[in-house]
C-alpha cells in the first residue's frame, strides 16, 4: 500500500500506490486535527512541553497527547505527530534560511554523471526528458498538470515523481517478493551518494541536480525508504497514531520534497511551517484515500490498512473485511473513515492559497480530483470490496476550470 504520491498531485500507482457516538473520539485523537496542531498551525510555533500538555486536559482519557509518558522506562515519548512535526520544523528551517540569506542559497554544484568524469549538460537534460517521459507513461494526469508549471519546477518535480516511484516499485513492483531490508539500505546507501552529488544512473542523476539547487532536505526522501520497510515488515495498523506515521512516510513525505519546488507565494502572510504542514496534509489525505479506495484488494494479499482499534469500536474485525460484505457496521464505520480524510483534505486547501502562483492550478486540480474519490466511495454504497472508486475522465475536465477559478479567487481573498 505504499504510495507515489507527489505532494500536492495525485499518487499515480493503483495499488499506491476509519465511528456514531464514537465519532467525536476518533476525530479527537487525529493528531494532525488536534487543538494542539492547530494552535502551531494557526501561530507558526512549535508548542512547547507544557503547552502540548495543557492542551491535553478537558479531552477524554482515551485521547492521547502528543507527549505520552512511558511507563516502563519513565521517560517522554514522542507521538507519530510530533515525530513527523519535528521533520517539518527542520524543511522549514531550512527554506527560511535560504529566503534570509540569500547569498548561501544552493548553487548547482558539479554533478558527476554516471560513466563520465565530469558534468554534462547535455546529458543532464537527457536524464530531465526521461524522467518526464516516464512520468506521462505512468501518471498522465499529474504530467498534464505539471506543464502548467514553470520548465524549470516541472523537470524537477518530474526527478522527484520518479525517485519516489522507484522507491515504492521496490515494495509494489514485479520483484517485491525478492526484496529484502538490506536491498533498502543499499538502496538508501545510493541515496545519500546521490546527495554528495554522486549518482549511480542518470536518472538518478536529474534527482541529484533537483537537490543541489532547491533548500530538499535528505530526511524526507530517508523516511520514505523507512515506509518501505515497515511494508516487509508490517501488515496491521493498531490505531490511528500507528497509520498516521505510516501515510507520512509513503505519502506525506512527498509533501515535505515538493514545496520548495512548488514554491511560496513571495507576497503570502503565512509562516513556511503552517504551509508545510498543509503540504504533509495533503500526502496525509491522499494516503488515506488509497487506503479507503483499495481494501477489498489489499485484503486480497492479506493487508489490512485500518485501525484495529476503531475497527474493534464498529464491532467489526479482519475477518469482515476479508468477506468483503456492506453491511450497516460497514457503512457507519467508512463514514467516518471518509469524515476524517475530507478533514485532511480540508487542512491541506490552506497551504495550496499560500503557493507561488505558478504552482496552485494544478495543485488544486489534483486536490480536488483526488478529493472527489471519496464521493465515488459513498456513490458505490461503500462498497470498497468489490468496486474500484474513480473519477471519470468527463469530471476530471470538469474540475480543471473550477481549480483555476480557486487558483485566482482563493489567492486574492487571502491577502
Amino acid at each position: 500500500m505504499s504510495s507515489v504520491a507527489v505532494l500536492w498531485v495525485a499518487p499515480s500507482s493503483p495499488n499506491p500506490d476509519p465511528m456514531n457516538s464514537g465519532l467525536i473520539r476518533v476525530l479527537e485523537s487525529s493528531r494532525l486535527l488536534s487543538p494542539c496542531l492547530n494552535q502551531r498551525l494557526n501561530t507558526g510555533k512549535r508548542s512547547s512541553s507544557s503547552s502540548v500538555m495543557s492542551c491535553r486536559r478537558g479531552r477524554s482519557s482515551v485521547v492521547s497527547s502528543s507527549l505520552v509518558a512511558s511507563p516502563a522506562a519513565g521517560e517522554i515519548t514522542l507521538s507519530s505527530e510530533e515525530k513527523v512535526y519535528n521533520v517539518v520544523l527542520k524543511q522549514a528551517a531550512l527554506v527560511n534560511k535560504q529566503l534570509r540569506n540569500l547569498d548561501d542559497a544552493k548553487k548547482p554544484q558539479d554533478i558527476v554523471l554516471p560513466g563520465t568524469t565530469t558534468g554534462s549538460l547535455s546529458l543532464l537534460g537527457d536524464a530531465y526528458d526521461r524522467c518526464g517521459e516516464v512520468c506521462a507513461e505512468y501518471a498522465k494526469t499529474f504530467y498534464l498538470g505539471t506543464l502548467l508549471m514553470t520548465p524549470e519546477r516541472r523537470k524537477a518535480i518530474w526527478a522527484i515523481y520518479v525517485w519516489c516511484r522507484r522507491t515504492d516499485e521496490l515494495v509494489d513492483g514485479p520483484n517485491a517478493s525478492h526484496i529484502t531490508p538490506m536491498a533498502l539500505d543499499r538502496w538508501e546507501a545510493r541515496l545519500e551518494d546521490l546527495f554528495r552529488g554522486r549518482p549511480f544512473d542518470m536518472l538518478d542523476a536529474a534527482l541529484a541536480d533537483t537537490v543541489a539547487r532547491y533548500p530538499v532536505d535528505i530526511q524526507p526522501f530517508r523516511d520514505m525508504v523507512e515506509g518501505m520497510r515497515m511494508d516487509l515488515r508490517k501488515s496491521r495498523y493498531k490505531n490511528f497514531d500507528d497509520l498516521y506515521l505510516y501515510c507520512y512516510y509513503v505519502a506525506g513525505t512527498v509533501g515535505l520534497m515538493s514545496v520548495p519546488v512548488m514554491g511560496i507565494d513571495p507576497k503570502s502572510k503565512a509562516t513556511t511551517e503552517s504551509v508545510y504542514n498543509a503540504a504533509l496534509a495533503l500526502g496525509i489525505a491522499n494516503q488515506l484515500t488509497n487506503i479507503l479506495r483499495d481494501v477489498g484488494e489489499d485484503a486480497g494479499r492479506g493487508r489490512v490498512y485500518l485501525p484495529q482499534d476503531e475497527l474493534a469500536q464498529a464491532g467489526l474485525s479482519d475477518e469482515d473485511i476479508f468477506a468483503g460484505k456492506v453491511t450497516d457496521k460497514w457503512r457507519n464505520f467508512m463514514k467516518m473513515q471518509l469524515k476524517r480524510a475530507r478533514m485532511f483534505f480540508d487542512e491541506a486547501e490552506k497551504g495550496v492559497t499560500e503557493l507561488d502562483a505558478a504552482s496552485r492550478w494544478p495543485v488544486w486540480a489534483s486536490l480536488l480530483l483526488y478529493r472527489r474519490i471519496l464521493d465515488e466511495i459513498e456513490a458505490n454504497d461503500y462498497n470498497n470490496f468489490t468496486k474500484r472508486a474513480y473519477v471519470g475522465k468527463a469530471k476530471k475536465i470538469a474540475a480543471l476550470p473550477l481549480a483555476y477559478a480557486k487558483s485566482i479567487l482563493k489567492a486574492s481573498s487571502s491577502r
